[in-house]
């Protein structure tokens, strides 16, 4: 019972990925061809609210389920890494036509492939878990 309210957010999330056409390959396919605004509207909008959201609660009018306040810590400086991980990111959204997020939205309406997909995320996290420190950070 105690993380209902966490599972009604992810159904309530993933119904509003479905409805906007946030899961929908053709309109993912479209974004990376530059071929309409759609997708880069929900993403943009995405990260303004993650922006306002994250500039109200370090000013301490947010706080976290607990009511402590919220803390980010500082990144190290990386500009390489960030661009390496973020190129491998978009081939795999490319590829695959789906980010990690509404992969478990597309198996929840049916896409039964995304399985798959699922099963090689979570290897490939596996793996990164075992090579992390060996890999140049």
């Amino acid at each position: 019972m105690k993380f209902l309210k966490f599972l009604l957010v992810g159904i309530f999330f993933g119904i509003l990925l479905v409805k906007s056409e946030a899961v929908s390959w053709y309109r993912i396919y479209e974004m990376f061809r530059f071929q309409s605004f759609h997708m880069y509207g929900i993403i943009g909008t995405a990260i303004t609210s993650g922006i306002l959201f994250l500039q109200l609660s370090k000013k301490g009018l947010i706080k976290s389920v607990k009511g402590a306040d919220i803390f980010v810590p500082k990144k190290e400086n990386g500009f390489i890494r960030y661009i390496v991980g973020g190129t491998i990111f978009g081939f795999g959204w490319a590829l695959i036509g789906a980010c990690p997020g509404p992969m478990y939205v597309l198996l929840g309406t049916g896409v039964w492939s995304m399985l798959i997909v699922i099963a090689s995320a979570i290897l490939g996290t596996f793996i990164y878990g075992l090579l992390k420190n060996k890999l140049p950070h």
